[in-house]
Parts: C-alpha cells; structure tokens; sequence
C-alpha cells in the first residue's frame, strides 16, 4: 500500500469526509459572500477555483476531472483575448454550459457542445456581452466552484449545477414551475479577428430511436480541423426537440436530423418544473461510437450526486499529496488552488476503448495500460509544470512520455510543441517535447526512448522534413550558427531556444547509444553565443551578413517593428538570461561573476518601460524581468551560479508574495496549463529546476513553515523552514535528514528518497552561503 492509500486510511479520512460530505450539501443561498471571495471551505480544504479567472489568469471555474477529457464550465464571450477559457470574471452574463475548455492559455479554442437552459420565447442567437436581452444570454448569481463542481442561479429561475467524470459531462437544471427548453448551440465556438470563415465546415444533429442525441463538428480555429462527437441523454423524454440549421433556419418538422455547418437544436420539456433535467453528454474526437461507448462505461445512471461524490474524492487524492503548515490563509489558498491549476491537464484524449487520433491525423488504437493526452503547452510547461509532475506524479509522467514518443513518431513534424486535439498547432517556437524526454530519462522514468530518437533527429539535422512556424530557420541555424533576423521573425529567441532542444536531444542521443549525434547536437547547443554580443552583454538580433543589429536596445522587441519580432514574447533584457543550460557559459560570457551579477541586479532594477507593441503577456514587470510569462520563470534562481544565492532567495520569496494573490485575478499573466501556477508550487516549497534536463533543482526561499509531500514510491519528503515569518527570507544553514549542507542545490534522486530539508530562517542574509566553486550547481557535462 502506498503512503498516499496509508494517509487516505488514516488521517486523510477526515478530509476525504469533508469532501464527501460538501459533494451531497445543498447549495446555500448565498455561496459566496461576493464573486471575489470564492471559498469553498465546505470543501474541506482551502481552495479559491475563481483565482485566475480574472485580469490575465485565462482559468474557467467549472467542473473537471483531474487530467480530464472533460472541462464542463460556464462560458461567458467568445470574442476577447480576455475569454480564451470561455469565461472571464466579472461578465455580467452566461452564455451557457460547455464541454471542453482550455485552462490558461493565450489562445482560444475547444468551448464544445453548449446548453444554455431557457425559459420563455426561443432565442438562437448569444446577443452581446452588454446587452443580453437581446439574445440567449442570462444574468446570474450566487456562483459556487469546488474541484469536480460548479453550482449557478441563472436570472430566469433555473439552478443550474455541473460536474462529470473523465469522459463525460452531467449536467442538473432545476426549473421553475411551466415550460422550459435547452438550447443545444453546436454553433458556439471562440471567435478571434484573425480568424477565416468558415471556422465550421460540417456538423450533423441526429436523434436516435433510443432517444440520444448526437453531433459532431469539424472546427478550424486554433487546432485547424479538429473533430468533436458527442452522444447526450436526458432523464426525462423531452417533449420534442426542434432542430435548427445554417442561418437559424428552421428543420422540417418533425425531423430528426440536421446537417450543415451552424447546428442548433432546441430541447422542449412541457413540464420542465416538476423535477430537475439531468443531462449526461460523453464526448469523443474518434467517432460517435466512441462517444457512446464513454457514455455508457462512466455515465450509466442519472444520480448528479453520486457522479459529485466521484469527482469530489478523485480531487480530494489529489490535493492531499502535500500538507502545509503556516504561511498566511491566503498563501495556503493560492497554494492549493496552484496544485489544482496543474492538475487539470494534460487533458484525457483516448476513448476507453483506448482508441485516439494521431498527430498524422489517423485513428490509432492503444494497448494495455496507455493513454493518450491532448493540450500539451510544451513551450511553457517544459520549465516548471514538467519538473513538479516528475516529483508528485511519477506513474502519470510514464503514461505521458509513453504518449509523447507516440507523437513524435506519428507526427509529420517531430518531436510536438503545441498538440491540441490531434492536431500539431506548431504555435510558439521549438520542439520542446524533447527536453520533456529528456528530464523524464534523466529521472529513471521508464520509456521507450530510443523509439523517439529517429523523430528526433529528423527534427534537428533533416533539413527536408516539413516545418510549421515554431521549426522555421534550422538549415540557417545549423549553417551559420545562428538564425538571421533579416531572414527569420524571432529569430535571437529562436537560436536560444532551438540551443536548449539541442542540448535535450544530446542527452537522449547518448543515452540510447547514438554518440556521434549526441557529440554533434552537444556543440550545437552552444550556437546560443553566437547571438550573445559581449560588446554590449545582451543576446542581440543578428543579420544574415554576421552584424549585429547597431541600433540595439534591449527594451526594444526587434529591429523592424514594423515588419516582425525578433524575440518571442520578450525583449532583449529578458531573451539574454534566456539560457537554461549552459550557464557557466553566460556567466563567462559576461565577464565572470561579479558581472554577471551586476547584470542580474540591472535587469532587477531597471525602468520598467515597455514599448507600444509590446504583447500583454511581458507582464509582472520587476524591473525588466517579467514574471507574468515563461522565458523569466528561471532567471531570479540564477544568483546561484555567481555566488550570490542571498540575492535568490530575496527575489524568490519577493516574486511569491507580490506576483500571486488570492482573488480572481491573481495570477500575473496567463496560467498556461498549469505552468505559472506550477512556478508558484514548487518556489513555496523551496526549490526549482532552471535546467529540467539537469535533474537537480535550485534552492529559492520556502513559503511555508513545513510542507509534507507524501510520494507515490511511498516515501515521505518534509521540507522545514524553521523561524519563518515574512521578513526572514534568508538562510546561511540548511540541513538535508539532519546533516548539514552547504551546497544550494539538490537531486531529483536525493528528494525522492525522501526525507527532511531543513531551511533555518533568518532576517539578515548570509552572503558567504554556497559562494564556494564546489557548492554551486553543477557544469553539465
């Protein structure tokens, strides 16, 4: 028996009650004291799940299953950078209840198979965000969210409440007395000004002779061709169901099937109010056989309250893996709600039958004990998100390495970046599934490595294979050393990040016995220098003639505004310390420590001006350094190669006290699947990995008096922060299982043992801690 099952036994057993119990209460009247608050103390755990639906943060409230295929949550627009998710706190109105949501990302999509349910006359249409009279539209109020649950009074009477299980959606509308409808809109999706009609180019509504209804579209948004199958059943017969197509034009009567591309039908109960409607929807991206057979294997019966009780205690195992003690209420609410942020996805994609599509767009079918994932945000979650399900889900990281070798091999791109739904998006830059591989390898997680390597290395030395925008410039970079920034937008960020993928690949290359790629990616990984200008000690945009750019300003974003960007989502400030594994180099390149430092205490420091085209997501600004996106999330953790670790562990516990709060928009910038949230989970605990791949993590400033992780292997990891308090962010003596130790960096292997780190806390620094050559992270070899 694992150590978790033990706690679960023993003193988990009152926490798991707690859940329990809150999943069979009734709603209160009052929920929440105001949309701000957002506790659900009844849940038995502190936990705010409206934290970061607001400002930035890009998170939905609704229910959802721990790496789920379903996201049941209330939409709120489509047409706002601000509603990637669907929702954003503070809209006035509802547009309905959808199945699939994206979790804090800067681009839209999914928002699958809405039911908004009505009363009174049919309306097809949502109408505007700020006047929903005019369409379909609801008011609301008394929100309550909970892991697994989501409970709303809608203006027109209804209580509408959601939950599920990995597959499917249950839904329960309780109606006033009279008549009521469901608007099924299949019509619904994110909307965005760059977007080209159609963005559906085929759909069909049937109902079957058992009474199911089911549908399927095929969507180009972000994931460009996507398809979504549904099969959806009711508790009750309806009184009949009305179909809608193109243009709102009404079916035949007394059809029982609609094709097109902008579907809507309306469920009629003519008496809605006699008891509550419970609706359960299985989903799939196979086929409709695919949806029924989810259906039908977790969603058997109409019992809301026992698919409740199941989604409440699938989250109570979740976020009982760490205890915490001291830190404020605050702080412990924004930590949990962390852990649940990055516990959401990756999310499910293979039907039970373990059937799933592929990267090249084919049906694939799974063996034993394998599961296919979708919604990897690879360019974010590589740095933190990754490294933390190392630690507190090994077995869940197996089943994802498993998943992404499948991926490079069935895709016609590689090694993925940006997988959604059986779809290569190739948004952002890189192939950053590799380091993924190759911090797992490195970590003892087993997997079929050498399966990967031919994927692999297409990507990186076969200058003929396909590319998409996050690949672009690699025979230029493989030739020069560098990618042009006359030639290539994004360039200096690229060639810095391409160097990381190189470095990852090396590893796996050498460790599956192919050496001479592995020397030949190992120097590549080094092409990183060739954009560092160490006249000026910035990474600096570099033309296809081997100048630099002479007009170089390092808040600016590229040489030609006008035409295109030459780092990706930053500036030259933040780009220059983008270097995760080869940081001896940096510092070298910089002049030597007390350089390097000086440049580090300048970025900290400097104006925090941005110019006008700068994106949204350069935000949580210390100086130049932006916490608020990725390419910052490791830079505060590099003091420690100069020999000022006190100047670490000052920023660190600076940024978790300033750049997260408990309210609904407290996440500084978009939550990325889980990445900003799991930046916040590992730093209060108090250590983080700038390189994954390394498998050792930086010490930074604990949060919490004591954090227990209680691990899969059975272990038990305790990290201490004895005389804690907020003014006391130092430490000169730590101590690992009682011994002291000097260094300011540990082992994955170390940390999974388990054990106890003991961090002594102190108001004033120590800045002899960790300054000798031999207590400084490693050099990579």
């Amino acid at each position: 028996m694992t150590n978790l099952a033990r706690r679960a036994l023993m003193t988990g057993t009152c926490r798991l009650a707690l859940f329990a119990s809150a999943a069979l209460a009734p709603l209160p009247a009052l929920a929440r004291k105001s949309a701000s608050s957002g506790e659900a103390k009844s849940h038995g755990k502190e936990i705010d799940l409206f934290i970061g639906t607001g400002g930035d943060g890009h998170t939905f409230p609704g229910a959802s299953m721990p790496f789920g295929m379903v996201q049941l949550s209330p939409d709120t627009d489509t047409a706002r950078w601000d509603t990637c998710s669907g929702y954003h706190h503070g809209d006035a109105s509802i547009m309905g209840f959808s199945h699939t949501h994206l979790s804090g990302t800067g681009i839209g999509d999914m928002l699958d198979v809405l039911v908004q349910p009505c009363r009174g006359d049919v309306r097809l249409e949502p109408g505007p965000l700020d006047k929903p009279d005019q369409g379909y539209r609801l008011r609301y109020t008394q929100e309550q969210a909970e892991p697994g649950y989501y409970a709303v009074a809608l203006e027109n009477g209804v209580r509408s409440e959601l939950t599920v299980t990995e597959r499917t959606g249950i839904q329960r509308h309780t109606f006033p007395e009279g008549i009521g409808h469901l608007l099924i809109d299949l019509a619904h999706l994110v909307q965005d000004s760059s977007d080209h009609p159609p963005l559906i180019d085929q759909a069909q509504l049937t109902l079957e002779q058992d009474g199911t209804l089911t549908g399927t579209r095929r969507v180009f948004r972000w994931a460009k061709g996507r398809r979504i199958y549904f099969a959806m059943q009711f508790s009750r017969k309806p009184t009949r169901i009305d179909f809608y197509g193109d243009d709102n034009a009404p079916a035949k009567a007394g059809s029982e099937t609609v094709s097109g591309k902008r579907l809507k039908a309306v469920v009629w109960f003519g008496d809605a109010g006699n008891e509550p409607v419970v609706i359960r929807t299985g989903i799939s991206a196979v086929d409709i056989a695919g949806a029924k057979a989810n259906l039908a294997a977790e969603a058997p019966h109409f019992d809301f309250d026992k698919y409740r009780l199941m989604a409440s205690r699938a989250w109570a195992a979740e976020l009982t893996r760490i205890e915490l003690k001291g830190g404020t209420d605050a702080q412990r609410r924004i930590m949990t709600t962390a852990l649940y942020h990055t516990a959401i996805g990756p999310t499910l994609f293979s039907d039970v039958d373990g059937r799933y599509v592929g990267l090249d767009r084919q049906i694939h079918q799974l063996g034993y004990d394998q599961t296919s994932y979708s919604a990897y945000s690879l360019w974010d979650t590589y740095r933190a998100f990754h490294p933390l399900q190392t630690i507190m889900r090994p077995g869940l990281v197996r089943h994802m390495v498993a998943d992404l070798i499948r991926q490079t091999q069935q895709s016609p791109y590689g090694p993925p970046v940006w997988p959604l739904q059986g779809v290569e998006t190739g948004c952002m830059i890189g192939w950053h599934a590799v380091p993924v591989l190759a911090e797992a390898q490195a970590k003892g997680i087993i997997g079929d490595y050498a399966a990967a390597w031919p994927g692999i290395r297409r990507r990186a030395l076969d200058f003929n294979m396909p590319t998409m925008d996050n690949s672009l410039g690699i025979p230029r970079y493989d030739r020069l050393g560098y990618i042009p920034a006359d030639e290539v937008f994004e360039s200096v960020s690229r060639t810095l990040e391409y160097s990381y993928d190189d470095y990852a690949a090396a590893k796996i290359a050498k460790a599956t016995g192919f050496t001479a790629d592995a020397d030949y990616l190992a120097r590549r990984s080094g092409n990183w220098k060739n954009v560092f200008d160490t006249s000026r000690g910035f990474a600096v945009p570099r033309f296809a003639d081997g100048s630099f750019w002479k007009d170089y300003d390092p808040v600016q974003l590229g040489h030609a505004p006008e035409k295109w960007r030459d780092y990706t989502e930053s500036n030259g400030w933040q780009a220059t310390f983008l270097n995760q594994h080869d940081v001896p180099g940096l510092v070298s390149a910089m002049g030597g420590d007390k350089a390097f430092e000086k440049k580090l205490d300048a970025l900290f420091n400097a104006p925090s001006t941005l110019p006008k085209n700068a994106p949204p997501d350069i935000s949580g600004l210390v100086g130049q350094y932006a916490h608020g996106n990725e390419p910052s999330h490791h830079v505060a953790y590099l003091y420690a190669w100069c020999g000022a670790h006190w100047k670490t562990q000052a920023m660190v516990r600076r940024l978790l006290t300033t750049m997260y709060k408990a309210d609904p928009d407290g996440v500084i910038g978009n939550d990325d699947c889980g990445q900003m949230s799991a930046w916040f989970v590992l730093s209060a605990l108090g250590f983080y990995a700038v390189d994954p791949v390394s498998a050792n993590y930086i010490l930074g400033s604990p949060l919490f008096d004591e954090s227990k992780l209680f691990l899969d292997n059975g272990k038990t990891l305790i990290i201490e922060a004895r005389n804690n308090a907020p003014d006391r962010p130092y430490y000169g003596k730590v101590e690992w299982n009682g011994q002291p130790m000097t260094k300011c960096w540990i082992s994955h292997e170390e940390l999974m043992k388990g054990g106890r780190l003991t961090f002594h806390m102190q108001a004033t620094p120590d800045k002899s801690f960790a300054t000798a050559a031999a207590d400084r992270p490693p050099v990579n070899a």
